[in-house]
């Protein structure tokens, strides 16, 4: 495509990587990435998706924005208290890029409708806040052979990996790693057991560098790998996860072939 001469100035240190140039970023201009969540991870992830030039983003949350999460939600303002969180999202998206669609989904992610939504996307980003929400958009990203970005925050640990298990070995899934949800009340939530704010900047902003990784088909995926931080003692991990051929999803011998069981 033809930059203007404004994008031209706007994306020019992206134009200048060799591993982006010119072809990369007409890619992420006509990508179309679907982001689940405004909250902690939403925010950065949605912001910085935004200024990187990500053609098309869909926004997924039927939340309000409350005070309590300007501590972290860095997207929204006290402006935005009371307004839903799809809304004050895309206005901010829109003040920062204008050469940026938002598209605006005011709803719970459920088994009826995700597949019907995953579909108009090409990758999805997971920035849930329960195991619900994770496990749904892992059967239903396979379902839809749709690479899935998925991280969690808590206190002062995070994780990020890729999920794109649809393309075969020797990529996993995430039930290889977490076969079923844990039981109710044994993790807590956010709003149970506290998050350092700072936190989800990070861990956002590192989700947001493997979905445009992914857009450009760049550097190593973490696809097969699970990155896991504890940023209290500053320590990292990268832990090596294999396709299960036990797993009742992408395994050997499925046993979900649909969102039924959700």
């Amino acid at each position: 495509m033809d930059f203007t001469e404004t994008q031209l100035h706007r994306y020019s240190r992206h134009i200048i990587l060799p591993e982006v140039g010119g072809t990369g970023q007409t890619a992420l201009l006509r990508a179309r990435v679907l982001v689940v969540g405004a909250g902690g991870l939403g925010a950065p992830l949605l912001l910085y998706l935004a200024a990187a030039g990500v053609g098309t983003i869909g926004v997924v949350d039927d939340d309000t924005v409350d005070l309590s999460n300007l501590q972290r939600q860095v997207i929204h303002d006290e402006g935005s208290l009371g307004v839903p969180k799809v809304e004050s999202a895309a206005a901010r998206i829109r003040t920062l890029n204008p050469d940026v669609t938002v598209e605006t989904h005011k709803t719970r992610i459920t088994r009826d409708n995700a597949l019907d939504l995953i579909q108009r996307y090409d990758i999805v980003a997971d920035g849930s806040d329960n195991f619900a929400t994770r496990f749904l958009l892992n059967d239903a990203c396979y379902l839809a052979k749709k690479t899935l970005v998925s991280a969690a925050i808590l206190r002062f640990d995070g994780q990020v990996s890729t999920f794109k298990a649809h393309l075969g070995d020797p990529h996993p899934c995430y039930r290889c790693i977490f076969r079923e949800p844990p039981p109710r009340g044994m993790v807590p939530s956010c709003s149970e057991g506290g998050v350092l704010g700072a936190l989800a900047g990070f861990i956002g902003s590192l989700q947001a560098t493997e979905v445009l990784k992914e857009v450009l088909g760049i550097g190593e995926s973490l696809s097969g790998s699970l990155l896991m931080m504890d940023t209290l003692y500053a320590s990292y991990q990268r832990i090596t996860v294999k396709r299960d051929p036990e797993c009742p999803l992408c395994g050997t011998h499925p046993t979900i072939h649909d969102l039924s069981a959700h």
